[in-house]
């Protein structure tokens, strides 16, 4: 009786039994699949073959030139003939000829005959090996074209839009063609153009679309109204959202691939006047953590923060407003102290970046989980680094500073608009002055600004206002920073816009930040309980640049706009 792949090598005669013998111990030595085994040891069409026979599906023979007539590809939705590896061969008029590269996988199989149940059509399967599926997976159509098609489908009967609404409530969108098209644009129109966060907004007249790239906001579609509802459940079922609850605020999050790249969408949703607006934030998993100089953190100041991260202890914060760049960077600073002799636990609200080797938590605050409660039972995890999303109230900042006058290194950040207020804001969420100067270690402050276009950005002299900004800032800066400085011909740049940035003249974001380490001076001032001058007069000591001044480096450096920079720190 045959029972394995090899067992039918053997009875077609393609090993003999010597062969069988030695690749039966090899494949139970390796612990791979036996298909996986076999591929790496005989050609795939061989495999297919005996794959074939093995679970008794006949093996498509197709034509290199192979084309998919369009009726047939409609049949099934892109993102489903990806995710399952099955794509249509050919319509012959309620028979559906499917080809699939895992017929054995249930989840596979109960996606085709879910398609096929909802479409009325029978099937004939039929085995294809990976080479083949990639060759015709590439005929789907262009975006601009599936775009145009899926609103013709959406607009056509009332009937069928119903039928897409109860898909919907049934939890079964994927697989309906229309509304699923068009996110699947939506999201890789996104992708391709480096937006960080899409905007699904309700308006009178229609649904208006918006990308938020180099952190500003543009305008890429507008949608008839009548598909909003069915747009916004896509994303809900995705992200595991209540999509009959439209009343009040949801929070959620998904996975997918786009162009065989991991992505994670942040995903937020807000009952307006004319219907729930949709924000989605796009993290890219396959850029990887960039290290704070791909960042932007140069100089004395990048020293300065690498120093406090090999001290043994202390606090570590962040701090600017709201898309600032925060997490980013705590997640640079948290990978340089990631291995394995290490524990690293986090509490984030909610969990932005997945990093490998971190025991990261979400906070749950409807059930009582918060910052606090989670602290309380970190500090009962033997950890060594502490992540703590951001500190909100006078118990998560107690907690903070207890945990690093421990022994332990703890990252998180504030709401202030620079380094000189992270004391003063410290104090008034009623931390004792006198635990500041052995609880804190590094102050850092922080702005996004858009990178100018390396392709189109030219130089310039400046003039009136921004030259005048220009000399201040320099003649403020730190006497061995203007030493280096030609001051003669100083230019600053700006970009006109060319095909590589998209005609935008940006590409991409860069950090312009502030240092403040905590010094024996420093901590004198903390417990004298001297103002904020005071330790503006200790920051200058230190050669700190400031927010404005660091920008003003890169903006002469042609790194940013002098115009970004003064508009980022005003």
């Amino acid at each position: 009786m045959t029972k394995t792949f090899l067992d039918i090598l053997l009875k077609i005669k393609k090993i003999t039994k010597d062969q069988y013998d030695a690749l039966k111990k090899e494949l139970e030595a390796s612990g791979l699949p036996e298909e996986e085994f076999l591929l790496g040891k005989f050609p795939e069409e061989l495999v297919f073959e005996v794959k074939s026979k093995y679970y008794g599906v006949p093996l498509a023979k197709l034509p290199d030139d192979y084309s998919i007539d369009e009726d047939a590809l409609a049949q099934i939705p892109e993102e489903v003939a990806k995710m399952y590896k099955i794509i249509p061969i050919k319509k012959n008029g309620s028979v559906l000829d499917i080809g699939m590269v895992n017929p054995q996988d249930i989840k596979a199989s109960d996606a085709v005959k879910f398609i096929l149940t909802s479409k009325s059509l029978s099937a004939h399967i039929f085995l294809i090996t990976n080479t083949q599926f990639k060759k015709l997976f590439k005929q789907y159509s262009a975006l601009t074209t599936k775009v145009k098609e899926a609103l013709k489908e959406v607009d056509t009967k009332k009937e069928e839009r119903k039928a897409i609404e109860e898909a919907l409530k049934q939890e079964k969108l994927a697989e309906e063609a229309p509304i699923n098209k068009i996110v699947t644009v939506i999201f890789k129109h996104a992708y391709e153009g480096g937006a960080s966060d899409i905007h699904i907004e309700p308006l009178e007249s229609g649904t208006r679309v918006r990308f938020r790239i180099d952190g500003v906001l543009h305008s890429s579609l507008v949608l008839p109204k009548d598909i909003h509802e069915s747009l916004v459940s896509k994303i809900k079922i995705l992200s595991s959202l209540k999509i009959d609850e439209t009343r009040v605020p949801q929070d959620g999050r998904f996975r997918t691939k786009i162009d065989e790249k991991p992505v994670d969408f942040r995903v937020s949703t807000f009952p307006t006047t004319e219907g729930e607006k949709v924000v989605l934030r796009l993290l890219d998993l396959s850029m990887g953590t960039k290290s704070l100089e791909e960042l932007g953190f140069v100089g004395s100041g990048v020293e300065v923060i690498k120093r406090g991260l090999k001290k043994p202890f202390g606090m570590i914060l962040t701090t600017g407003p709201t898309g600032s760049g925060k997490s980013t960077t705590l997640q640079s600073m948290v990978s340089i102290l990631n291995n394995e002799q290490v524990n690293i636990v986090s509490l984030e609200d909610p969990v932005e970046y997945y990093i490998d080797g971190v025991n990261q938590s979400q906070i749950r605050p409807e059930i009582q989980y918060d910052f606090a409660s989670g602290l309380r039972s970190i500090l009962r995890q033997d950890p060594n680094v502490i992540m703590v999303g951001e500190i909100r109230d006078s118990e998560t900042a107690a907690l903070s500073v207890h945990a690093a006058l421990t022994g332990h290194i703890v990252f998180s950040t504030l709401h202030t608009n620079d380094v000189l207020g992270v004391i003063p804001r410290l104090v008034d969420m009623e931390v004792e002055p006198f635990l500041l100067p052995n609880a804190l270690s590094i102050m850092i402050a922080q702005r996004l600004v858009r990178r100018l276009c390396d392709e189109c950005k030219e130089p310039i002299e400046p003039k009136g206002r921004a030259k005048e900004i220009l000399d201040k800032s320099i003649s403020e800066m730190p006497k061995k920073i203007q030493e280096n400085l030609d001051l003669s011909g100083l230019k600053i740049y700006q970009a006109k816009g060319c095909s590589k940035c998209g005609k935008k003249g940006t590409k991409g974001r860069v950090v312009i930040f502030e240092v403040l380490e905590m010094t024996q001076q420093l901590k004198d001032i903390i417990i004298k309980g001297e103002d904020s001058s005071k330790i503006a007069e200790e920051a200058k000591r230190q050669g700190m640049l400031t927010m404005r001044q660091e920008g003003v480096l890169k903006a002469i450096n042609g790194v940013v706009s002098l115009e970004d920079v003064i508009q980022s720190t005003i």
